[in-house]
């Protein structure tokens, strides 16, 4: 773990130098800071800067040069005392320019700040479309124009949103800004919808750049901008100032609280030799104890399904519930043994209970997972196992209480689902390293697809002997275990951070901190469940 979490760190430091130290210098000789230099000043001394979707596009885009962490700083940080979701464009990488996944991160980070009701801060400094890949970027429906619609819907929905325009902001880009609440620019950027040389080929008028849409031309004539700053960081301390007007945040998380075993202890928690394909036993109660507050933790119906620890416990003060994959094997009451991080009929009974219990009361939800899916065969298909999970993905996808999921290790089919993966609306959603995500472990879908390109041979008439067999069986593996990998996972922004396993009770805090700041108060409803 400890090499692991080293060479993820190594990697992360690469990330966050953005374009590389000659684009950085670019950028200071204009007179600029970068898009974390400008979050480090704004944000409160001493307070950590909470970074979603460090790995967004990691590895993607290669043509092209790479995105790092898609051209865009997004997370959560501590301004005048007030906790705010940052968007900051990166002007180091392609100038800012919006890829497919930049857009895709940018829309992350309005849901969060929408769900959670935080406010919002955008540091504009962009390009606009990463025109090669326009057709990616443009029109669908997560896409660049959704960016602009939620602009709206979050303004109606009374959550701030405040704007920096602190470089370029180019053609639909300056639709953004101008849908915020309070607008700031500093001198010598621009906003317009079109520069200079395009208003030249599109109508032949020759126009200076302020002239066009410059800090002054906004403030003085177009009434466009609410403020005007000479730079950079005049333009973040008036930002501050109108961050502090707002109301104040009422915290509900106690971080000074203490769990019963050290966080520090999951960093050695596991073995060694963790691999893709590795099983791992060990009893999630000891990974509970780390997590959770100490004090009782009260499990709910313990000796029954049991390969789902269901129960109720405390974190930061504030209750909560807690669903997570039991890794050991367990001996039923009645039947047969069953085997750690597989649900069967029981265990997807007793976890919808449970769920819309917590629902009832109000609870916050935590999931963590480490499952294979759920159990196959016979016995399990006639005791009703589709029905069973039918109704546990229904409880959890009607949940009106926040959600936050960590992922311990595998994140496989349906079970992906039913622990509330991505697809169902996790507040935040965290990875340790060694998490894999896949529609199934490795060993079967190696076989799988080995079988596949067999037959497709065969079909073509050609039989393959015994080397070419363990070449393709070679092949099939390591894309699959390339594509399982969660760096894989958080490039796509299917998770939205990589976290140590020793970092997960402060990651859980602070996002319960964010998930419990408002409750709009809706009903519990399941609709039709199969019983």
């Amino acid at each position: 773990m400890s090499d692991l979490l080293g060479s993820l760190r190594e990697q992360e430091a690469i990330i966050r130098q953005g374009g590389g130290p000659k684009a950085i210098a670019r950028q200071h000789e204009k007179g600029r800071l970068t898009a974390r230099e400008r979050i480090a000043q704004l944000v409160d001394p001493g307070c950590p800067f909470f970074e979603l979707g460090l790995w967004a596009a990691w590895n993607m885009y290669q043509e092209w040069g790479g995105a790092p962490s898609a051209g865009v700083v997004t997370g959560i940080g501590t301004v005048a005392g007030r906790r705010v979701m940052l968007i900051a464009n990166d002007a180091t990488v392609k100038a800012g320019a919006f890829f497919p996944m930049t857009c895709k991160k940018v829309l992350r980070a309005q849901r969060i700040a929408l769900e959670n009701r935080l406010p919002l801060v955008y540091l504009v400094d962009s390009a606009g479309v990463f025109l090669p890949l326009q057709d990616e970027v443009f029109p669908d429906e997560d896409d660049f124009g959704r960016i602009f619609r939620n602009n709206a819907v979050i303004s109606a929905a009374g959550i701030p949103q405040l704007a920096a325009i602190m470089g370029n902001c180019v053609a639909g880009g300056g639709y953004l800004p101008v849908m915020c609440d309070k607008l700031l620019m500093t001198e010598g950027s621009g906003l317009y919808l079109a520069g200079p040389a395009l208003v030249k080929a599109a109508i032949g008028q020759t126009v200076s750049h302020e002239e066009l849409g410059g800090a002054h031309m906004h403030a003085a004539i177009s009434g466009t901008i609410d403020f005007r700053e000479p730079n950079d960081p005049a333009c973040l301390e008036r930002l501050r100032r109108l961050v502090a007007m707002l109301p104040a945040d009422r915290p509900t998380v106690a971080y000074d609280r203490a769990p019963a075993r050290s966080p520090s202890d999951l960093d050695a928690f596991l073995p060694n030799d963790v691999g893709p394909r590795k099983s791992i036993e060990y009893d999630v109660r000891d990974v509970l104890a780390c997590l959770l507050d100490a004090g009782p933790f009260d499990e709910y119906k313990a000796e029954y399904g049991q390969t789902l620890v269901c129960g109720y416990g405390r974190l930061g003060g504030v209750a909560v519930g807690v669903i997570a994959n039991q890794r050991r094997r367990c001996k039923p009451a009645v039947g047969p043994l069953q085997y750690g991080g597989v649900i069967y009929v029981d265990s997807a009974d007793k976890a919808a209970r449970f769920i819309m219990d917590c629902n009832q009361s109000r609870l916050p939800l935590i999931f963590l997972q480490d499952v294979n899916g759920f159990m196959v065969g016979r016995d399990s298909e006639q005791a009703g196992i589709i029905r069973a999970g039918a109704k546990l993905v229904n409880v959890i996808a009607n949940s009106v209480v926040p959600k936050l999921t960590v992922i311990l290790g595998g994140s496989f089919g349906a079970g992906n689902y039913a622990l509330c993966g991505k697809a169902f609306d996790p507040r935040f959603i965290f990875a340790w390293p060694t998490a894999r995500y896949a529609v199934m472990g490795g060993d079967q879908a190696a076989g799988t697809l080995l079988e596949i390109s067999v037959q497709a041979l065969r079909r073509a008439g050609h039989e393959p002997d015994a080397a070419e067999l363990e070449e393709l069986k070679r092949k099939v593996q390591t894309a699959y275990e390339e594509q399982t990998d969660v760096r894989y996972a958080a490039a796509r922004l299917w998770v939205d951070r990589i976290i140590a396993p020793s970092e997960t009770r402060e990651a859980l805090l602070f996002a319960l901190e964010i998930a419990t700041r408002h409750d709009d108060g809706r009903p519990f409803r399941t609709g039709v469940l199969q019983t």
